[in-house]
């Protein structure tokens, strides 16, 4: 097995600056770190944990609260999470500890983790408007990064996308096709990623000059069954005319959409429009819908790199760093021109 001497006589570096270099000192130049981790990773050279956390204070270790259901399942988002995240530190040799969050005080996890003193940081997700674990982490000076944003402005570390030009590419693409009938499917709004997407749709209805009523924004779609009620209630035109296009928070409630727009007699796309936001979930594939579903597509698995970077490099006394992505919005065959019948608005009251 490879030594620091071993790596440090290949680049022509002391041990020491081939230890700081590994450790993620800030004196130790970007370039030449890169060069250290490349030899190290090509020489084989692993570190010795006790002896890395006498030099750093540091474990090598960051930790992942994960929520789990009442019925003891997970979704499918955190499984895609875990396997890239994993790969992702793996690569800069730090491992990920997970625990599992039942209880109905979301601190408390983290404070029976923290009571250990065997992890250098956190991975946050699922953020909520004024999350609690927010205020409590920086309290106790401990380093996170958070997948996603509590508010569209924030100064701690994070890597997400913006959820409210998602809605809004939705809506803009949907406006030029003709429709003024706009529904929208969103998330529970417990969550900070609804919030803003609710947000997002009202500022595009809005900008777009057109008038989309109550009964035409449901946040109550969790599974496809929800969204098939919701959807079969929203297509059957009792509350006046029914919506020409529907923007869903995920391809799983796209599914249940297309399912229920079936059972009232409708066609995708040329009775009803259907978009999605897609996290590029194996078991979901939204090419593979029939019709293959537009979407805007931010794949879960590329958010793992940034996040393994940004919580690594703040934890070694980099700057926190928010990145904000913008959804790729990819056109397919579920979305098409609003039905001629169907181009005037209907009357509100």
């Amino acid at each position: 097995m490879a030594t620091l001497k071993d790596i440090g006589a290949e680049l022509g570096l002391s041990a020491a600056t081939v230890s700081r270099a590994l450790n993620g000192f800030p004196e130790v130049n970007i370039k030449t770190r890169d060069k250290v981790r490349e030899t190290a990773e090509r020489l084989g050279y692993r570190p010795n944990r006790v002896a890395q956390r006498l030099v750093t204070g540091r474990s090598g270790m960051v930790g992942m609260i994960i929520k789990i259901r009442a019925d003891m399942s997970a979704d499918q988002t955190f499984f895609e999470m875990l396997t890239g995240l994993t790969a992702a530190l793996g690569a800069r040799d730090v491992d990920l500890v997970l625990a599992v969050d039942q209880d109905d005080d979301p601190v408390l996890p983290y404070r029976k983790l923290m009571e250990r003193d065997i992890l250098d940081g956190f991975i946050l997700n699922a953020p909520v408007p004024d999350d609690p674990r927010v205020a409590f982490l920086r309290e106790k000076g401990i380093p996170f990064v958070m997948h996603g944003q509590t508010a569209p402005d924030v100064d701690y570390a994070c890597y997400g996308i913006d959820n409210a030009a998602v809605s809004e590419d939705a809506v803009k693409l949907l406006a030029s096709l003709g429709h003024k009938r706009i529904a929208l499917l969103n998330g529970q709004l417990r969550y900070a990623y609804a919030v803003d997407r609710l947000r997002g749709f009202r500022d595009a209805i809005d900008a777009e000059g057109l008038v989309v009523p109550d009964a035409f924004v449901a946040a109550n779609a969790e599974t496809e069954m929800d969204a098939y009620k919701t959807a079969l209630s929203m297509l059957s035109g009792r509350d006046g005319a029914r919506p020409t296009a529907m923007i869903c928070a995920s391809t799983l409630i796209a599914a249940g959409v297309i399912r229920a727009a079936k059972d009232r007699g409708l066609r995708v796309p040329e009775d009803l429009s259907v978009m999605a936001h897609d996290d590029a979930l194996p078991l979901m594939r939204a090419v593979s819908f029939d019709p293959a579903l537009t979407v805007t597509r931010a794949p879960l698995r590329d958010a793992c790199v940034p996040l393994a970077n940004l919580l690594i490099d703040f934890v070694s006394g980099a700057p926190a760093e928010q990145k904000i992505d913008r959804a790729e919005l990819i056109v397919r065959a579920s979305t098409g021109p609003v039905p001629r019948e169907e181009q005037d608005p209907w009357p509100l009251t």
